[in-house]
């Protein structure tokens, strides 16, 4: 039987067209998130099941990727239930990784501590286009500050990076904070225990819209009066920092007014310095699917993409998980598949900072001539350059035809008869 030689569903092969750009792209996101005082860190792929399954990660921890015990401790015969069966997992995100991470380091790390991680996670996903079931994501996280500064970095960093990557897309911040979610229904009067319910099917207006929305409030046994001056609160909002001020303002029986303040401070302050070209707007709709955020949250739609391009937000309690002190902790994170899906759908070509040359040299090229070929080449790359040496194909038009569309601007070709 031969072996099959298509990669595994939702995992793909990457072509070096298409890994170029994701070089790119990801020394784009390096560059820039340094710049901001970012650390880079690495954690491992698999995590222990515990933490993977700690109800943090919302329907993620239903998409693990599991892991058998290995050697004496795996005993098919005697297993009674999954946990005699699996101690390990592959992250689903680089979130829960490095809370765990901080709390195992806190001591050698600075405070506030920014971290910059990029790395592949898992989930046993449906595949589709600009989503895999292995996939990188580019995370930029401030453990340690509680204020606004944080969401301020972290946006600023993000839209920065984004804007240099994409400087022909236009792209929107979105934003709004779990506080004002709540306040929002306890001004409404749902009660406290039905708070996860009504997010989540606040979750669907962008694909069911407001009259969705309503029928499934009501379906789930909601009165139509509490339903109504909920849903007029949303089609009232105002996008801007005034509405959210506007909004606290109505809402100061059941929210802190700090809460709004501090939202609107974060769009005012971003609008006021930030270097890309970009809006951001107040979402009340806005609700993110993770259970770990606790404050702001933020997404990035993009031109040119269907879904959302970056997100995150503030997870106060996770770590605190943990050590068993709460640490305050923001992160945002770019969706690398997507933007480097938009970007070959736009057929990006990758700048090329130097020449890139190729030397071609005729089959049966005695060694002294081929040892000055290479010679040569060794010159041109001390000097910077790209120098690719290559024997020449029998179809040599194709060949340079493919050099060419590659990014070589300079093809030589060497002869038996004499060195060109």
């Amino acid at each position: 039987m031969a072996l099959k030689k298509k990669p595994v569903t939702g995992m793909k092969d990457i072509l070096p067209q298409e890994m170029q750009i994701r070089s790119y792209v990801m020394s784009q996101i390096q560059e820039t998130y340094r710049a901001f005082g970012f650390s880079q860190i690495e954690t491992p792929c698999v995590e222990h099941i515990e933490n993977l399954t700690s109800k943090q990660g919302g329907d993620n921890e239903k998409l693990i990727f599991k892991i058998l015990k290995r050697g004496e401790k795996l005993n098919l015969e005697t297993a009674q239930s999954e946990t005699d069966l699996v101690d390990g997992g592959l992250r689903y995100d680089l979130t829960l990784p490095l809370a765990r991470y901080y709390a195992n380091n806190a001591a050698q790390l600075p405070a506030p501590f920014k971290a910059l991680q990029m790395g592949s996670v898992w989930r046993a996903d449906r595949p589709q286009k600009g989503r895999f079931r292995q996939f990188v994501q580019c995370d930029i996280d401030i453990l340690g500050d509680a204020t606004s500064l944080a969401e301020i970095e972290l946006i600023l960093a993000t839209t920065t990076a984004l804007g240099k990557i994409c400087p022909n897309n236009s792209f929107t911040v979105r934003v709004n904070d779990r506080g004002i979610l709540r306040g929002m229904a306890a001004y409404c009067g749902f009660p406290e225990e039905s708070y996860d319910q009504v997010f989540i099917i606040l979750d669907k207006m962008d694909k069911i819209g407001l009259e969705g929305v309503k029928a499934e409030l009501l379906e789930a046994g909601y009165g139509e009066d509490q339903v109504d001056k909920y849903l007029g609160l949303f089609a009232e909002a105002a996008k801007d920092s005034d509405g959210v001020r506007t909004l606290g303002e109505r809402l100061k029986d059941a929210m802190p007014q700090s809460v709004a303040e501090g939202l609107a401070h974060i769009m005012d302050t971003v609008k006021d310095v930030a270097v890309a070209e970009f809006n951001i707007e107040f979402d009340p709709t806005l609700v993110r699917g993770m259970s770990y955020y606790t404050g702001t949250i933020f997404e990035v739609a993009m031109e040119g993409f269907g879904g959302s391009v970056a997100g995150g937000g503030r997870y106060d309690k996770m770590i605190g998980k943990f050590t068993g002190m709460e640490t305050p902790a923001c992160g945002f994170s770019i969706g690398f598949e997507r933007i480097v899906t938009i970007l070959l759908d736009q057929n990006f070509q990758v700048p090329t900072k130097g020449t890139k040359m190729a030397y071609l040299f005729e089959k049966g090229l005695d060694s002294r001539r081929l040892g000055e070929v290479i010679n040569e080449a060794m010159r041109e790359r001390a000097k910077g350059t790209q120098v690719l040496v290559a024997q020449m194909n029998k179809n040599k038009k194709f060949q340079k035809e493919q050099l060419t569309k590659d990014g070589y601007t300079e093809i030589r070709e060497f002869y038996k008869e004499a060195l060109k």
